[in-house]
């Protein structure tokens, strides 16, 4: 009798936990369920198990349509497709091997496409001061886009960051739900030419941050800039040859609370250490253009920046829908920089639909400033090779102000997958008066796998 009991108990205890794995196993989010954080699902709980040890593996893809509906340099109307696959794993080293306030993260990204931007919009000569497709860029290659390891000291008051990463990723940093560049990503990246190399690109740098308290903190760094990582095949380049000088940014970031609503407010400088080439005079102050003389070198470039995000309302009390604004301004040396300003502001709001809560809509404006001393070059050049017609291949096109928008509806999907259909303006492409101005439809996916 007493085996009996001892074996029905086992029995019971055995279909418990039968029951238990189950039951967890039910619970793991099954690849491609709309619930689930990721494509491929939880698989079967071991990616939370994974996650719990302090191994958090990413998986990611962006993929971006363009194609010219009207205007433009060539109104051959055609589509172009670019795209963005990453991979990596985020490490929490405190969970792995007791490293307290430890982080790490790797990553690897791969980019491949075309950009309806380059031939179709832009004169060639001249290009687009924006892209209609921000994903393109930095050649067709794997690069090594982050290796670093990051520690917090003294109660956390004080974030020491080192290894291989770019500027954008602490300093000037904005998301990317919008198509067009304009109004993705750290925009000094963009128009500070040359020095400061926003994702994929990583250099060798170190970040330290302190927090003054819960709302404010001050963060100062140094970045290797070195041209030939832009290069194709030195994606994984970790050497120091070929390096100019070293980015210097710092930065005073403010995230209040404003009627229980969060923003962030940030302003920034940089200055780079390397030699610049000034945009118009040689090295005896007269113009290169006319004179054939090589361009005067400066011994730095530098810059500043503001940023501002403000969710402005919520939904019927929920905070994760309502009416956000966003801004941005960067400011760029006029002795050695092709753009000297740049403005953008942009509207999005969270959860328009009920029935949608998930769903954004956003629009935006910008503004991209060419150097005025970059267009009297144009002219001296256009002067002193006797050509003033613009469509003489020999004419160096007068570039000014670009300006662009953009009006996209965000389709969450899934709570993998952002569907995001858009509609882009830009006048005078390139900042060239003579490019008509182009109408692009785009279309950007999200996907975390």
């Amino acid at each position: 009798m007493k085996k009996k009991h001892v074996n029905a108990r086992l029995i019971c205890q055995v279909s418990a936990a039968a029951a238990l794995v189950l039951a967890g196993n039910a619970m793991a989010a099954d690849a491609f369920s709309s619930d689930s954080k990721w494509m491929t699902g939880d698989w079967g709980g071991e990616r939370t198990k994974l996650i719990e040890q302090g191994i958090d593996i990413k998986a990611d893809y962006v993929g971006e349509m363009g194609a010219n509906l009207h205007g433009g340099y060539d109104d051959d109307k055609t589509g172009r497709y670019s795209d963005q696959f990453g991979l990596g794993v985020a490490l929490d080293l405190q969970k792995l091997w007791g490293w307290d306030n430890t982080q790490a993260k790797i990553q690897l990204t791969n980019r491949n496409g075309y950009n309806i931007s380059n031939d179709r919009v832009g004169d060639p000569r001249a290009g687009t001061l924006s892209s209609s497709q921000e994903v393109y860029g930095r050649g067709h290659m794997v690069r090594l886009t982050q290796l670093w390891i990051q520690h917090q000291f003294f109660d956390n008051k004080l974030d020491v960051k080192a290894g291989y990463f770019g500027e954008g990723e602490d300093f000037n940093t904005f998301p990317c739900d919008f198509q067009n560049l304009a109004f993705c990503g750290s925009q000094v990246g963009n128009w500070a030419t040359n020095i400061w190399y926003n994702w994929p690109v990583s250099q060798a740098a170190i970040r330290v941050k302190y927090n003054i308290n819960d709302e404010l903190y001050a963060q100062i760094g140094a970045y290797n800039q070195n041209p030939s990582q832009l290069e194709h095949g030195n994606g994984f380049k970790l050497s120091g040859s070929g390096t100019k000088g070293t980015v210097l940014p710092v930065e005073l970031v403010w995230s209040p609370k404003v009627n229980s609503l969060p923003g962030e407010y940030r302003v920034g400088y940089y200055k780079s250490t390397a030699d610049a080439d000034d945009v118009r005079e040689d090295v005896n102050g007269f113009d290169a253009a006319t004179t054939g003389d090589d361009y005067k070198s400066h011994n730095s470039k530098s810059g500043y920046w503001f940023v501002a995000q403000q969710q402005l309302t919520s939904h019927n009390g929920d905070a994760t829908r309502g009416l956000n604004i966003a801004a941005n301004a960067t400011f760029h040396d006029k002795d050695t920089n092709f753009i000297d300003n740049y403005q953008s502001v942009m509207f999005v709001y969270k959860g328009p639909f009920d029935a949608r809560p998930k769903d954004d809509i956003g629009i935006g404006a910008a503004r991209i400033h060419v150097n005025k001393d970059v267009k009297r070059n144009a002219e001296l050049l256009n002067d002193a090779n006797g050509v003033s017609d613009y469509d003489n291949a020999a004419f160096s096109p007068i570039r000014e102000t670009e300006y662009n928008y953009e009006l996209n509806y965000g389709f969450h999907v899934t709570n993998w997958l952002t569907v995001r259909p858009n509609l882009q303006y830009i006048t005078h492409p390139g900042g060239v008066d003579e490019v008509d101005n182009a109408l692009v439809a785009g279309l950007k996916i999200q996907s975390t796998f």
